[in-house]
């Protein structure tokens, strides 16, 4: 029989382990069923977003090095089985005895390629998007899609089918450049240095492409995003999506960047900055008599146009925070009601029993008394 208190013991080692145990999938915001595609884009976002060298937040550093471990783990098919099967003890048992866990920053390193952190950067992309005045107003998530181009999945921007397949150039011994000798004139000659023009000054040689990307090392995809739009955007605001560029084996991918404006609609809502602008069309009666009319605003709410006595064409009435939100501020602008008034071609009979009522009016002509 256990005694309690060793009873006690194991279960707390056992509640130890749990409240320990990491979940991977968590880490890299990713559910069980994700493809490998699924784990590197995962990666790769969250590595740059957390990366040391860009994210100084306490804390920024501990999460890089899970997400390093996660990405490990989940993208090694066996190590992965292992997880899914029998969890991190299992996971702990299968690389007792092996090398410790790989330095997080060569697993950056190695993702990225030779490119690194002080590679050249490919292009970035600018793209202009319209958004609906309302969606500015009321702030929105739009999503939508760009064609580009990724590494290949198969051989990882490499062009070679394996790893086995990549061999040092035999022409320039693996240097990417030769040493050419050129007779100047008779006892004098000049070396220069030029490419291989074996290898294209790479330096290796490829024996077997890669059959998925035919050796080109990049294939083409379409990529699902998601933009957020705040609320109040101004005019021309820039949306950055990090290193979603482009992907060769020659950079680090450059940028995505969405330029976006509201769509302009005609007869509709219009604004500059925080101001909002809006034609309203009234008759004749109204512009003399006075109104009220109920206005829908852009997100549903009612605002009410009330206006007493004479009412001239083109006049605007100001109402006071009935305007765009104030971008990355607390409050709202006005807006701006300019009223056009459009006459009649002919009086209806109510049209003329109702004035002769206001105007005191005879077979429609003013009382003598009032001429």
């Amino acid at each position: 029989m256990i005694p309690s208190s060793l009873l006690l013991l194991l279960t707390l080692l056992c509640l130890g382990v749990l409240v320990s145990a990491v979940d991977f999938y968590k880490v890299l915001d990713l559910a069980r069923s994700a493809s490998d595609k699924d784990i590197r884009a995962a990666y790769k976002r969250l590595s740059r977003k957390y990366h040391p060298d860009r994210n100084k937040d306490e804390g920024a550093e501990e999460k890089f090095v899970d997400i390093a471990r996660a990405y490990e783990v989940l993208s090694d098919s066996t190590k992965r089985q292992i997880y899914d099967r029998h969890g991190e003890e299992g996971l702990k048992a299968h690389e007792s005895g092996q090398p410790a866990h790989t330095n997080p920053f060569d697993i950056f390193q190695s993702f990225f390629g030779a490119r690194g952190q002080q590679a050249r950067k490919g292009p970035t992309s600018l793209s202009e998007i319209e958004v609906s005045l309302a969606d500015i107003y009321t702030g929105a998530s739009i999503d939508f899609m760009i064609k580009k181009r990724i590494l290949c999945d198969h051989c990882r921007g490499s062009g070679a089918a394996s790893s086995d397949d990549i061999h040092s150039c035999p022409s320039c011994g693996g240097a990417g450049v030769k040493i050419v000798r050129q007779q100047i004139f008779p006892g004098m000659f000049s070396q220069s240095q030029v490419s291989c023009n074996e290898c294209g000054g790479r330096g290796k040689i490829i024996k077997k492409v890669c059959p998925h990307c035919q050796g080109s090392k990049v294939l083409d995809h379409t990529q699902h995003y998601t933009l957020e739009v705040p609320k109040g955007m101004p005019e021309g605001h820039e949306i950055v999506f990090e290193g979603e560029g482009d992907e060769s084996p020659d950079w680090e991918a450059g940028d995505v960047v969405l330029r976006a404006r509201s769509r302009k609609e005609k007869g509709g809502w219009r604004r500059k900055e925080s101001g909002l602008y809006w034609k309203e069309t009234i008759g004749v009666a109204d512009a003399l008599l006075g109104f009220e009319r109920n206005l829908t605003h852009l997100d549903g709410h009612t605002v009410q146009l009330k206006r007493t006595g004479v009412t001239q064409p083109g006049y605007i009435q100001v109402i006071k925070g009935e305007g765009m939100p104030k971008f990355e501020q607390t409050g709202f602008g006005d807006l701006y009601v300019e009223y056009n008034v459009v006459l009649p071609t002919s009086l209806s009979p109510e049209m003329e029993k109702r004035f002769a009522e206001v105007f005191h009016l005879e077979d429609g002509q003013p009382k003598r008394d009032e001429l």
